[in-house]
């Protein structure tokens, strides 16, 4: 059995998080009030839903519709109810309504709302009152009130869980409140070494910001000294001094930095900047140094798959820099693995067409369609993000695949063509298995066998690559043995796989060994026991042993598990006339005896 082209260059994996993220394992801000198994705490079950009055009028009603809302993935939904039902509840329950519509109104992106319901009671939960704090204060950050962001952020409640939060943006509100001597302060986080990277690169901008240059240079080197992960270090040094007319020195950093990493296309685009005396970017606005701030507590949460507390942090980042597009694309991840599709969607829309980050979002976008069986507007996603950057293989190879998910082979074959021809003899041998596939769909065998043998060349030891080729010339007869070795090898490189397995007894099958055949396509049934093309063939082999009525139960059970028109046409035949062709052609039975049947 082939498989279908191997997922990690066709579809969009998660958004990687910062480089910075490996230097330490964190214990670090949980939302200890507000995480939850879902969007919101005390989930009811499904029979107390069912049985409970749902009366439009009523505080438990809308509480009731919120956590529907909720539990269906409609963040936007739920805020809605949970702020109607703590509007209007009177009674002793009001603190525990106010407390779910403001985590709702947070982790839908409404921080405007989830400032204004924030709950300052002295006896709501300690963890809750101080995520309260910060999001006040963030708020008031993105209001413009520097003094009042300032009070909130070094207030009593700014301690513990958000602590390192609420320490990185400190001195930026300091900044905004007119604070000299306390935007320059230098803030310690224990036990965060992370966080402490980025309090140390906050402090080199808030010395520029000021205006003491030589301090902020001296920031800067010594974490340039020190490794400078991601290079985030020698990019800041770089724009200073850009920014300072020392374009020659800015080139000789940003030359440090690529030799540390050379694949970083922001160092690249740095260098190329700053050695054709472009105009160097402007130093970010305080607000956007904030959000830049708050992406390392959401980084570190997603990376420790603590999903609803990284999505508070970023959608406080975007409240402050709503342009802030690699924040956009985690939020898209977070609300599709809580099933919140148009949540997910609308996130990774806003990511802009010049950010980095765009054709990964335009490929999440077109595969949460693809993935709901909206083809047609998946397809049209593709071709229009293709058509915006018809140079990025990226692109072009999600265009590729969602073109052969949608049966047009002759055009996904020529996508690849250009990608593949750009590349050269450097090409991923995953480009030439999905162009194979192109090739051997639209009958162009000659040059599907071609890719494979290329292929193998530079992956000589790829099962996926052995287990196709070596499928390939057992179904069609050719090379029966020499593909059977092939095969082999594959299964003993990835033991568990049903599909391979099965192309291993379809092989048996075609030599005519069909008691050796049923043992292995029964083994492949076990491990894909919903794949039409595996019981298909291991209905033949019990037929071929004489075994009928397990054959027909075989080929019934392949009509249960949507076969394609080609495969249905064929299993309603041979449940009415059983295998009355050959069991393979001449050429194949003169490589073996047969077995009797």
């Amino acid at each position: 059995m082939r498989l279908r082209p191997p997922g990690s260059l066709t579809e969009p994996q998660k958004t990687r998080f910062s480089a910075l993220a490996w230097l330490a394992s964190l214990s670090l801000l949980t939302l200890s009030a507000c995480a939850t198994t879902g969007p919101v705490a005390h989930q009811q079950t499904q029979a107390t839903r069912a049985s409970a009055p749902m009366d439009p009028g009523s505080a438990y009603g809308l509480f009731l519709a919120g956590q529907a809302a909720a539990h269906q993935g409609h963040g936007d939904a739920a805020s809605d109810y949970f702020g109607r039902a703590a509007a209007s509840d009177i009674d002793a329950d009001g603190r525990f309504l106010n407390a779910r519509a403001f985590t709702a109104a947070l982790f839908a992106g409404d921080v405007r709302q989830a400032a204004a319901l924030a709950p300052i009671d002295p006896a709501v939960d300690p963890g809750l009152r101080r995520f309260s704090a910060l999001v006040r204060g963030v708020e008031a950050l993105a209001e413009g009130q520097g003094k009042r962001a300032q009070a909130l952020l070094t207030g009593p409640d700014a301690d513990q869980a958000h602590e390192a939060a609420s320490a990185l943006l400190a001195p930026l509100a300091a900044a905004a409140a007119g604070d000299a001597n306390g935007s320059i302060a230098h803030p310690i986080i224990a036990d965060s070494p992370v966080s402490q990277f980025f309090a140390n690169l906050d402090q080199g901008e808030m010395f520029e910001r000021a205006r003491r240059y030589d301090e902020a240079e001296t920031a800067y080197r010594a974490l340039i000294a020190k490794g400078d992960p991601g290079g985030l270090a020698s990019l800041k040094l770089g724009e200073m001094l850009e920014r300072r007319g020392r374009g020659a020195e800015a080139v000789a950093i940003y030359d440090g930095g690529l030799r540390l990493d050379s694949d970083s296309s922001d160092l690249k685009a740095a260098r190329e900047r700053a050695a054709a005396h472009k105009a160097p970017p402007h130093p970010p606005t305080i607000n956007e140094d904030a959000a830049a701030a708050l992406m390392a507590p959401a980084s570190q949460l997603a990376a420790q798959k603590q999903g609803e507390a990284a999505l508070a942090y970023l959608r406080l980042a975007l409240r402050l820099d709503p342009q802030r597009d690699e924040a956009w694309e985690m939020v898209g991840d977070i609300l599709q693995d809580t099933n919140d599709i148009d949540g997910a969607r609308a996130a990774f829309a806003a990511v802009r067409p010049s950010a980095d980050q765009y054709a990964t979002a335009r490929d999440k976008l077109a595969w949460s369609y693809q993935k709901a069986g909206d083809k047609d507007a998946a397809l049209k996603i593709a071709r229009e993000t293709y058509a915006t950057a018809p140079n990025d293989p990226s692109v072009a190879v999600t265009l590729a695949d969602l073109l052969r998910a949608g049966e047009h082979y002759d055009e996904s074959a020529h996508i690849l063509d250009g990608i593949i021809a750009t590349m050269g003899d450097q090409g991923d041998w995953r480009l030439l298995y999905m162009r194979a596939v192109d090739f051997e769909e639209t009958n162009r065998w000659p040059d599907a066998e071609r890719d494979l043998q290329t292929a193998l060349k530079r992956q000589p030891d790829e099962p996926e690559l052995l287990n196709f080729l070596g499928y390939s010339w057992i179904d069609r007869g050719e090379h029966v043995k020499e593909g059977l070795s092939m095969v082999q090898k594959a299964v003993d490189l990835q033991p568990d796989s049903g599909a391979m397995i099965d192309s291993l007894g379809w092989g048996y099958y075609r030599l005519g060994d069909f008691v050796k055949a049923v043992e292995k396509l029964e083994n492949a049934v076990e491990l894909e026991p919903s794949d039409p093309d595996v019981n298909n063939h291991l209905g033949d082999a019990y037929w071929r042993v004489g075994r009928k009525i397990e054959a027909q139960y075989q080929w019934r059970r392949v009509l249960t598990l949507e076969p394609s028109p080609k495969l249905k046409t064929e299993i309603e035949d041979k449940l009415k006339n059983g295998v009355i062709s050959a069991a393979a052609p001449a050429a194949i039975a003169a490589q073996s005896a047969p077995t009797v049947q």
